[in-house]
């Protein structure tokens, strides 16, 4: 203890002459502290249906998960943030579907399975781009449609793919039967590999995901079916929209949870168990998210015209999934409060450089239009806007 304080004194002595050592001491002041390697919490029982066993109601966080979670979650919160500040300068154009608010939901599922695992989504997307391992800026550069952008400027907000992630769909509730096909391959060729297909509360109520729950259901495909409850489909909440919003009951002979989908380890534990379940070839589980956005349904949208401010700001309040972190990590000692705020600076950082590189970068050139249609395909060309308009297309 005495070494610790010498060390201490030595340090606070030396950042008062001279300048800009502070940020060092405050490190330094960090690692002499003792954190705890990890600590047990109490999580929201999941409601079930037609299974005998369910999630378990404690999980295990440990300070390297904690820290990594939070540095997640804060940057897809702080990518979508600066996304809306780049809509509104007009740089970003066409749809756009923010994710503020979720990022529980796609920071604890990726948490939960594999990097080999799969995963397919609608269009609000951009938080799970990032969780499936692209940089902020590519996501960024795609979304000004820039060269540098994952789909090379060409795909926008709602088209956006990384290794085993299949976008960003445009089209409500046609990502589903796509992510039972995944699973199908998965299971034809043998893999240990499960696909996680998302829709929202919105989409719930399409035909074609009822389709593909009988045959996934026949099959016994590797898939968890996942809607992601955040209470309105565009601005029609689900009470107005669905006779039944027990979401995870859809299934009727498919079984399904129901999970805070506020809480990062509550989705994570979840998803443990369900990968585990389809994993064991009993085949399909749905998995209901109550979750929340903070933006409206698209850039269009205020948001407050069918919801009140006051809402928002009680959930904000309440329920938001990184002050939750936050709060826990604090309160049972895996970080200090010093050590989480560097981590914004950091990401503010990041943030701010991936958006000037999203809006230097150069457009693609007219010329690369009709590229990357197939993959490993010899050069062909493709007819434009009229016949006597030609792109040629190169994989």
């Amino acid at each position: 203890m005495r070494k610790m304080l010498a060390v201490v004194s030595r340090v606070l002595t030396g950042a008062s002459q001279k300048p800009g050592a502070a940020s060092e001491a405050g490190r330094v002041l960090l690692a002499a502290r003792n954190f705890a390697n990890d600590a047990s919490f109490d999580i929201k029982k999941c409601d079930v249906h037609r299974l005998e066993d369910e999630p378990p109601t404690t999980a295990v966080l440990t300070r390297e998960e904690g820290l990594k979670y939070y540095k997640i979650m804060q940057t897809v919160r702080r990518m979508e943030l600066k996304a809306d500040q780049l809509y509104k300068q007009k740089i970003i154009r066409g749809f756009c579907h923010l994710y503020d608010g979720q990022e529980a939901c796609c920071v604890g599922l990726e948490a939960g399975i594999n990097p080999t695992d799969h995963v397919i989504t609608a269009y609000r997307a951009h938080g799970f781009t990032y969780t499936r391992g692209l940089p902020v800026r590519e996501i960024l550069a795609e979304l000004t449609g820039r060269r540098g952008g994952c789909a090379k400027g060409k795909g926008g907000s709602m088209h956006m793919y990384a290794k085993n992630f299949y976008g960003g769909n445009g089209i409500v509730g046609a990502q589903v039967p796509l992510g039972a096909g995944i699973a199908l391959a998965c299971k034809y060729n043998e893999k240990d590999e499960i696909c996680l297909t998302l829709y929202g509360d919105g989409a719930a109520n399409q035909g074609q995901i009822f389709e593909t729950y009988n045959m996934a259901a026949l099959w016994k495909l590797p898939c968890i079916f996942i809607c992601e409850n955040n209470r309105y489909g565009m601005g029609t909440s689900v009470e107005r929209a669905a006779a039944s919003t027990d979401y995870y009951k859809r299934g009727d002979f498919i079984p399904g949870i129901r999970v805070d989908g506020m809480d990062v380890l509550c989705v994570r534990e979840a998803t443990k168990f369900a990968a585990a379940y389809c994993r064991s070839g009993k085949g399909p589980m749905l998995m209901e998210l109550q979750t929340y956005r903070y933006h409206g349904h698209s850039m269009s949208d205020p948001g407050v015209s069918y919801r009140t401010r006051e809402e928002i700001q009680e959930v904000r309040s309440k329920s938001d999934p990184i002050m939750l972190l936050k709060d826990r990590m604090v309160n049972n000692n895996l970080a200090s409060i010093e050590e989480l705020k560097e981590i914004d600076v950091e990401v503010r950082k990041e943030i701010e450089d991936a958006a000037q590189f999203a809006t230097a970068d150069p457009e693609p050139p007219l010329e690369e239009l009709g590229n990357h249609i197939y993959c490993r395909e010899p050069p062909f060309e493709v007819r434009g806007a009229n016949q006597w308009i030609k792109y040629k297309s190169v994989s």
